[in-house]
C-alpha cells in the first residue's frame, strides 16, 4: 500500500548530505513503508519521529529511516534515549545516523549493533563523551 505522502517532510529532517558507505548499503524505509511495517497510521508514525523514537534523513531526496531501527514491527526501544543524547551533544540527524551505523573501535562494532545486542549503557556512555 502506497500513499501520496512520499515526499513530505516530517519531524526533524536534515539537509541532503553525501551518505557514508555504511548508510548507503542499508535498506531505508520511506513514510509509506513505515506505515506498513509499523502497522500504524501516518499520524502515529509522524509522532514517533517527532518524539525521537525514530530518526530519519532526506539524504536521498525522500525522507527515510534505516530499516535496522525497526525490530519486530516496533522502533528499537533503546534508540530513543540514544537519539536524545546525541542530539543534546549537537549531532544533526544525518550525523547521528552515520554515527550509529559506523564501526566504533571502543565498542568493537557499530553502536546500532551494540544497541541491538542490548548494550545501551555502553553506547550512551560513549555518546555522552562526544559532547
Amino acid at each position: 500500500m502506497r500513499c501520496a505522502c512520499r515526499d513530505e517532510i516530517v519531524g526533524n529532517v536534515s539537509e541532503n548530505v553525501a551518505g557514508t558507505p555504511a548508510a548507503a548499503d542499508l535498506e531505508w524505509l520511506t513514510m509509506p513503508d513505515l506505515v506498513e511495517v509499523l502497522d500504524e497510521p501516518l499520524g502515529r508514525v509522524r509522532r514517533l519521529i517527532d518524539d525521537h523514537y525514530l530518526v530519519g534523513s532526506r539524504r536521498t531526496g525522500v525522507f527515510a529511516v534505516p530499516a535496522v531501527f525497526i525490530v519486530d514491527g516496533h522502533p528499537l526501544s533503546s534508540l530513543r534515549g540514544t537519539i536524545i543524547v546525541l542530539q543534546d551533544a549537537g549531532f544533526s540527524d544525518d550525523e547521528l545516523i552515520d554515527w550509529l551505523l559506523a564501526e566504533e573501535e571502543t565498542l568493537g562494532r557499530s553502536p546500532i549493533d551494540a544497541l541491538l545486542a542490548g548494550h545501551k549503557s555502553a553506547v550512551r556512555r560513549l555518546a555522552r563523551t562526544l559532547a
